[in-house]
């Protein structure tokens, strides 16, 4: 009896919806460069991280394409990320999707929130994941990972909020303090809001949300360089302190859910 040829068991070939891995073939795009969607769609079938990759595409495209079927509205869309990525260069990429509106709020932490001002007032800089800290202290460098963020980076960024605190203030107490109802409560979106149309800077991202009207949730806004600065705010000989309300910016972002 001849041999039959062998087959992969049936448990590898008989799985719904079960495809073999595959990558890109380069042959198919010789003579012309090939383009991101097609790179995209390519390492979907990859495996490993590659798939990942591909299916946070799909799962952004279906989110972009949604629509309520009884009334069409398109659907909500939080753009969350940590203070790393606005310190690299991602910050642009981030600052293009609320440049033109792709995401309807936004979370993100403290340093998430003052970096990108920082850069406004002057750049970050490559350097190198090896060379040592202490070194690069006694020089008034400061290393996030392999960027170089120099001292005189944050004593820009302190001449330019703490006028605004000032500012701030005044507003506040010109609001009135008898009553809670006519009182003006700070929140973090309002005082990130506040701060993205002061910098009035179009490579900031929060000057994009702030002429978009899209909100932007911090609520550990103090947890970071900008806390340091309301903090020292405090030591001027005013009457009156700022007044950051979280609990009004907790229930703004459960509407923005909910709504």
């Amino acid at each position: 009896m001849p041999l039959q040829p062998a087959r992969p068991p049936s448990s590898a070939t008989d799985v719904v919806g079960s495809k073999p891995v595959t990558g890109i073939d380069f042959n198919k795009y010789a003579g012309r460069d090939i383009t991101v969607a097609e790179l995209v769609d390519g390492i979907a079938g990859m495996g490993f991280q590659a798939s990942a990759m591909g299916d946070a595409v799909q799962i952004i495209n279906d989110m972009r394409t949604w629509r309520d079927p009884e009334t069409g509205e398109k659907t909500t869309i939080f753009l969350g990320y940590t203070s790393n990525l606005i310190s690299s260069g991602l910050r642009e990429t981030l600052r293009y999707l609320v440049q033109h509106k792709h995401v309807s709020a936004i979370v993100t932490t403290a340093g998430g929130i003052e970096e990108d001002f920082i850069k406004c007032l002057a750049p970050t800089y490559l350097g190198s994941f090896a060379t040592p800290g202490p070194s690069l202290r006694a020089k008034g460098l400061n290393r996030i990972g392999n960027l170089i963020v120099p001292n005189s980076n944050y004593c820009a960024f302190e001449d330019w909020v703490m006028p605004i605190l000032d500012t701030m203030l005044e507003e506040q107490e010109a609001s009135g303090v008898s009553t809670m109802e006519t009182a003006l409560h700070w929140t973090p979106s309002k005082i990130i809001r506040r701060l993205g149309k002061e910098i009035n800077n179009e490579n900031s991202i929060y000057y994009w949300a702030y002429k978009n009207d899209i909100p932007v949730f911090c609520p550990t806004l103090t947890d970071g360089n900008l806390g340091d600065m309301m903090y020292f705010h405090t030591f001027k000989p005013l009457p009156r302190q700022l007044r950051v309300d979280i609990v009004e910016d907790e229930e703004n972002q459960h509407d923005s859910c909910t709504s």
